[in-house]
């Protein structure tokens, strides 16, 4: 029997404001409350913190909030049903988000022969979900606890986010055998400048203001992008489909 070959490095992404503009929990929030799993006011509470998100980027106090609720409102829920949600919302919300860009650059790792790797605090079924949409090799998200299937409100070990990342990145390089400098790590935010440190080839995404004065003065590549070419996208898209009807 043959055995695939190790990949040649591996590319780590953040999703939130480096795949996907804004936050992912929000929209699955939004998909929440048309299923009515939670309220209208939790739903406001929702957006504003996705308004915050995306003017000034992660804020830690706004995540805890963020992920206490989120607790909240999955007690009781079955994995499958937040899995179900969360391919529902990848096709009504999520794609229409994307950055094109970063999703490209995702691509052509993988058509480099490289493994793809979605690292993100988002909840690990809808991390899985994010990454077998984009075709990637697999996520690490935030693990929430469940009993036969059925969430606690609790997590099983902590949110992944900060040194966290780069301890699952690490992990993952050290079962491939390649070394962390043939790696790559994208992301958006100064909270994971220990997971950009840990690859030799870290790329800094719409960066914050802190990220961004850390990546210039260690000459750090650097991806802007504007709304406008998710728009662009998203117009290449609907032509494609109408072309081939």
């Amino acid at each position: 029997m043959s055995t695939a070959p190790a990949p040649r490095s591996i590319a780590f992404f953040d999703v939130d404001n480096t795949l996907l503009r804004g936050a992912s929990l929000y929209h699955v929030g939004i998909g929440a409350w048309r299923s009515k799993f939670i309220t209208a006011r939790d739903i406001l509470s929702f957006g504003w913190k996705q308004a915050r998100f995306v003017a000034v980027g992660e804020n830690r106090a706004h995540l805890d909030t963020v992920r206490d609720r989120a607790l909240e409102v999955v007690v009781g829920r079955s994995r499958s049903e937040l899995i179900s949600l969360s391919h529902e919302i990848f096709d009504s919300r999520l794609t229409q988000r994307l950055w094109p860009e970063t999703v490209a650059v995702a691509h052509e790792h993988l058509d480099a022969g490289r493994e793809v790797w979605l690292i993100t605090a988002t909840a690990q079924e809808i991390a899985d979900v994010i990454a077998d949409r984009l075709g990637c090799t697999g996520a690490v998200g935030t693990v929430l606890e469940s009993t036969e299937g059925v969430f606690t409100g609790r997590l099983t070990g902590t949110v992944m986010h900060g040194i966290h990342k780069a301890e699952a990145a690490q992990s993952i390089i050290d079962q491939t055998g390649i070394t962390a400098a043939d790696c790559w790590a994208y992301s958006d935010s100064h909270n994971d400048i220990p997971l950009l440190n840990l690859v030799g080839h870290p790329v800094v995404v719409n960066p914050d203001a802190t990220l961004l004065r850390y990546a210039t003065a260690r000459s750090w590549p650097v991806m802007k992008m504007k709304p406008s070419s998710i728009k662009a996208a998203i117009r290449a898209s609907k032509k494609r489909q109408t072309t081939r009807a």
